[in-house]
C-alpha cells in the first residue's frame, strides 16, 4: 500500500468525543474532518463496530479515517455500546439496541454544524452488517453506503448454520466475543469509573453460544436484521465488496440481484480483509472507489462512479493447493448485471465416479460413501483471516473418504462465475445426515485445489422447518456451492467430491450415517462464463492501492502463528490447533501496552461422533505505567447424541488479582443437528 501524506484537505483529528444517547448512556468515538468543515460543512461517514477504536484498530482506523477526511468528509469511528470506551454492556450482535444507537449517531452527526446533514456508513465485516441492517431502517440523513464482508442472511450465510449445518466458526466468534465483551475500558479516558464499567461488563457477562445454540433453525431471533427478508426496505445507494477466500462472497451477488437501488459488487481474491489490505493480492485502489461512491451519492457528482459493470470480479487462475498465497494469478473482469447475460448454466450428470458431457446418456446406480472423521482436516477456515495460513490444502487425503467424479481432461480453458449447484438423489442410514460438497481444480499431476464448496443438513432439505429423513428412501436435494470465479485450464479436471462429514469446519451428524447417492439421477450444474462468445465488458481500471500513513506502534514482543493436524495412532484421537497471537504491541500515542493470544482445538476419537471437541481460549492484556488488566476466557463446546454440552470460564486480573471468575455448564437439546 503507498502510503500518502498529502490530501485535498488539511485534516483535524480529536482523538476522543463523546457521542449522546437519548438514555444518558455516552458512546465513545474518534473523529476525523477537514479542517474547513468548521466554515463549509461537509457530509459525514460512521464506522460502528464494537472493537476498540482507541487501541485495537487504530492502525487500520488511522489508514483509511484520515484518507477519506483528506478528501472532503467527516469520520466517525464510533464503539458499539458496551465496548472500548462505550457505556453499557455488549450482550449480543446486531440487537435493537444497537441499531437505535446507531441511528442516533447518525442524527447526531447530520446536527453537527460541520456536517451538512448528509451521512454515509461504512465498514467491514460487524461494521458492513451494521451499515446493510441499518440502511433497511431507513434514517432520514443516510444517503449511502459501503460495506464489505457482510452478509444479508444471518441464518445460513454467516459463522452460524450453513445448509443448516452448525458451524465450528460459530464456537470461534461466540469465544471472540466473549472475550472482547468482557474487557475493561481505559482509565485514561473514563476516569475512576473504568471499575465500575468493567465490573459491569462481567457481571452481564454470558457465553454468546448459548444464545445461538438455543436456535438451531431459521426462525424470528435470526430473521430479525436479515435483510434477505425484505429487500425493498434498503432505499439507498450500495457499493458491496468481498473476497473469494472471505466467507461472506455469496452475500455480494445476493444484493446486486434483489435489491432495486443503484449498486455496484467487487469481488477480489481476498481474504476477510478490506480491499486495499486485501490478501491474498492483488490488493487494490480501494479507498479511491470508496471516495468516488460518497462523491457521486452524498455530494451528488457526476463521476461515473455508477457506471461500467455492475458487478467486477477477479476471474482466478489455476494454482497448486497452499494454506496461503501471497497473490492469485488472474485479471478483472465486469458484468452489465447480475444475474449475468455472459452466464449459462450448463448441466453436467453424474456417471458413476465420472462428471459425464452435458448430453452423454449415463447409467443408473446407487453409490455409497461413509466418511471418517477425518474428511475436512483440510478444509481450511469458514472465513480466512490469512493469519495463519487457513485456507484449504491439496484435497487428495481428503478425496479418500469421499465420493469422487471427475471430468475429462479439458480440451479448452473453462471459465464459471456464480454458484455452482448440485441435485442429488440421495438416501441416507439415519435420520439426521450431511452432505458436504466440494469443486476441485485438478492438475495433471494429481494435486487438487479446493475453488468452493457447499453443506446440507438433510433434514433442511425442504428448505422450512427441519424434518427427520427416512433411512433408506430416496430423495432429491439441491446443495448450492459458494460462489466463485474460476479458470479451469486445458488438461485440467473439474472433480466433485461428496462426503458424509466435514469436522472440523462443520460439525458432524450425531452418528455416522451412510449416504447412497444415484448416478444418471443426479447431477452437477455450473456457471459457465462464455467470454469468447460476447467479449470482455470494458473497465476502468483499478489504482494502486492507498492509505494515510498508520499510527506508531512498537512491537516489544514477537507472536506466534500455528496451524498443526496431529493424529494419535494409539489413541485415535486428531486434532486441529489453531494458535493466532500477534505479540507484545504498544500504541505509542497513547503508551498503552497490549496483547491477544487466541488458541482453538478441535478434536476428535476415531469415528466417534459424539467424541468431537471444540475448545477457544482468549487471553488479552492492557498496560500503562501501574494499571494492567487481564482477561481469560474459555469456550468448550461437546455433544451426545441428542445435546450440546457447553463448558465456559471467565477469569478477570487486575494486576496479579483475580477480580472476577465465572464457570456457565449448558446442555442444550439438539434440534435436527
Amino acid at each position: 500500500m503507498q502510503v500518502v501524506t498529502s490530501f485535498p484537505q488539511e485534516v483535524r483529528t480529536e482523538e476522543h468525543v463523546w457521542v449522546p444517547m437519548s438514555d444518558g448512556a455516552r458512546l465513545s468515538a474518534r473523529l476525523w474532518r477537514p479542517e474547513s468543515s468548521a466554515a463549509e460543512p461537509v457530509p459525514a461517514i460512521l464506522e460502528a463496530i464494537p472493537y476498540r477504536h482507541r487501541d485495537l484498530t487504530s492502525v487500520r482506523d488511522s489508514i483509511h479515517h484520515p484518507y477519506l477526511a483528506g478528501h472532503g468528509y467527516a469520520c466517525l469511528r464510533l464503539d458499539l455500546r458496551g465496548s472500548g470506551d462505550s457505556d453499557g454492556v455488549l450482550l449480543d450482535e446486531y440487537t435493537e439496541q444497537e441499531h437505535r444507537d446507531v441511528e442516533q449517531a447518525l442524527a447526531w452527526l447530520a446536527e453537527q454544524p460541520w456536517c451538512t446533514g448528509r451521512t454515509g456508513m461504512m465498514g467491514i465485516s460487524w461494521g458492513a452488517f451494521a451499515g446493510l441492517q441499518v440502511a433497511a431502517r431507513q434514517p432520514a440523513s443516510l444517503g449511502a453506503i459501503v460495506i464489505a464482508s457482510f452478509t444479508d442472511d444471518r441464518y445460513a450465510d454467516d459463522m452460524h448454520y450453513m445448509g443448516g449445518c452448525l458451524l465450528s466458526d460459530n464456537l470461534a466468534e461466540s469465544g471472540t466475543m466473549f472475550a472482547y465483551s468482557t474487557l475493561p475500558p481505559d482509565p485514561a479516558v473514563v476516569g475512576d469509573r473504568w471499575r465500575e464499567m468493567w465490573q459491569e461488563r462481567l457481571d452481564a457477562a454470558e457465553p454468546w453460544i448459548l444464545k445461538w445454540l438455543t436456535h438451531q433453525r431459521r426462525d424470528d431471533y435470526w430473521r430479525r436484521a436479515s435483510v434477505c427478508e425484505d429487500y425493498s426496505a434498503v432505499r439507498v445507494p450500495v457499493f458491496a465488496s468481498s473476497g473469494w477466500a472471505d466467507g461472506y462472497s455469496n452475500a455480494v451477488f445476493r444484493v446486486l440481484e434483489h435489491l432495486d437501488v443503484p449498486r455496484t459488487g467487487l469481488i477480489g481474491p481476498w481474504s476477510h480483509k478490506y480491499p486495499h489490505l486485501g490478501e491474498p493480492g492483488p490488493a487494490i485502489g480501494y479507498l479511491q472507489e470508496v471516495v468516488r461512491w460518497f462523491d457521486r451519492w452524498l455530494r451528488k457528482e457526476d463521476n461515473g462512479a455508477d457506471a461500467g459493470p455492475m458487478l467486477r470480479a477477479w476471474m482466478q487462475d489455476s494454482v497448486p493447493p497452499s494454506t496461503a498465497y501471497e497473490e492469485r494469478p488472474g485479471r478483472w473482469v465486469g458484468e452489465p448485471s447480475w444475474p449475468s447475460p455472459h452466464v449459462t448454466p450448463v448441466t453436467y450428470p453424474l456417471a458413476p465416479h465420472r462428471i459425464a458431457a452435458p448430453e452423454e446418456d449415463v447409467p443408473k446406480q446407487d453409490l455409497g460413501v461413509r466418511s471418517p472423521l477425518s474428511v475436512g482436516q483440510f478444509a481450511g477456515k469458514w472465513a480466512s483471516y490469512n493469519a495463519p495460513p487457513d485456507l484449504p490444502y491439496d484435497q487428495r487425503e481428503e478425496d479418500g473418504g469421499s465420493l469422487v467424479f471427475d471430468t475429462d481432461p479439458l480440451t479448452e480453458r473453462c471459465e464459471i462465475l456464480g454458484a455452482p449447484v448440485v441435485e442429488l438423489e440421495v438416501a441416507a442410514s439415519c435420520p439426521v445426515a450431511t452432505v458436504a460438497a466440494r469443486l476441485s481444480d485438478v492438475a495433471p499431476d494429481g494435486r487438487a485445489t479446493r475453488v468452493s464448496y457447499g453443506l446440507l443438513n438433510l433434514t433442511h432439505r425442504g428448505g422450512g422447518d427441519p424434518q427427520p429423513v427416512e433411512p433408506g428412501r430416496p430423495c432429491r436435494v439441491r446443495v448450492q456451492l459458494n460462489g466463485l470465479a474460476q479458470a479451469f485450464p486445458p488438461g485440467h479436471r473439474i472433480r466433485l467430491s461428496l462426503s458424509s462429514s466435514y469436522w472440523p469446519l462443520a460439525w458432524p451428524p450425531p452418528e455416522p450415517a451412510e449416504l447412497t447417492m444415484r448416478t444418471g439421477a443426479s447431477r452437477l450444474v455450473l456457471p459457465v462464463r462464455r467470454t469468447a462468445e460476447f467479449g470482455e465488458m470494458p473497465m476502468r481500471p483499478f489504482a494502486e492501492p492507498e492509505g494515510a500513513p498508520p499510527i506508531p506502534t512498537t512491537q516489544l514482543g514477537p507472536g506466534e502463528q500455528a496451524w498443526n493436524v496431529s493424529r494419535d495412532l494409539i489413541g485415535y484421537r486428531s486434532t486441529l490447533e489453531i494458535v493466532k497471537d500477534g505479540g507484545v504491541l504498544r500504541y505509542d500515542d497513547i503508551d498503552l501496552t497490549a496483547a491477544r493470544r487466541v488458541v482453538e482445538r478441535y478434536s476428535s476419537i476415531a469415528d466417534d461422533f459424539t467424541s468431537v471437541r471444540g475448545d477457544v481460549e482468549w487471553r488479552m492484556t492492557f498496560r500503562r505505567g501501574d494499571w494492567s488488566t487481564c482477561v481469560a476466557t474459555r469456550s468448550e463446546l461437546g455433544c451426545t447424541p441428542t445435546t450440546f454440552e457447553v463448558h465456559a470460564q471467565l477469569d478477570a486480573f487486575e494486576g496479579d488479582h483475580r477480580v472476577f471468575s465465572r464457570n456457565w455448564e449448558r446442555s442444550i437439546p439438539r434440534d435436527f443437528l
